[in-house]
């Protein structure tokens, strides 16, 4: 349980017991006051409606204030159906997608411990729809370091459910393009292009 959820449910707590104490009869007020401090003045009728007046106006600032705080437990937290639909739709959203390596390093292995499971974390996010948090999701890389492949434990703070998406990453060849300042044939490089198969399933890896 969570901090906020504690205090929303002290709030609540607090306001039935302010409530319950307006229910509290003058008579016996007075006898309880008189019993501790028998020498102390009557206290008048107004006094007790002054006072059941406060203790009702303070319950229900407890209970606005609780209702807020759920409100903002429930944007900062994910649902399940939220990284259920955030998750497919990051899956199309990679899948197919392309990028280009660096002409000096060839065949580069892919970053998929740093660069693109950071990746895989924002398209989850921009994939999670208006009511979804914009943080707190979690692409964990799993498994063997492999050069071209690699497989990811998707969650949510929140959420029950987790995912696990594959990634696997094609050498399609090469692209020419002009590199600037430069003019002829010596301005001419190739840049490799890769293409990423993406798929995931619930479930841990």
């Amino acid at each position: 349980m969570s901090e906020l959820t504690g205090l929303t449910i002290f709030l609540f707590v607090l306001a039935a017991l302010l409530v319950l104490m307006t229910c509290i009869k003058a008579d016996r007020v007075r006898s309880w006051r008189e019993s501790l401090n028998p020498s102390a003045p009557e206290l008048p009728d107004a006094a007790f409606v002054v006072g059941r007046a406060v203790l009702i106006v303070t319950a229900v600032v407890c209970v606005v204030v609780g209702f807020q705080g759920l409100a903002v437990q429930d944007d900062g937290e994910w649902s399940d159906d939220e990284l259920t639909s955030a998750v497919e739709g990051a899956t199309q959203a990679l899948d197919g997608s392309f990028n280009y390596g660096d002409s000096l390093e060839g065949e580069a292995p892919a970053d998929f411990d740093g660069e693109y499971a950071r990746k895989v974390e924002q398209e989850v996010v921009e994939h999670g729809g208006g009511d979804a948090p914009q943080l707190g999701v979690a692409a964990t890389s799993v498994g063997p370091a492999v050069s071209d492949q690699g497989e990811y434990r998707i969650s949510a703070d929140g959420a029950d459910a987790v995912f696990c998406m594959d990634v696997k990453r094609t050498h399609d060849g090469y692209i020419e393009t002009v590199a600037p300042g430069l003019s002829g044939d010596a301005a001419v490089v190739k840049l490799p292009k890769y293409t990423f198969t993406v798929s995931s399933r619930t479930g841990d890896c």
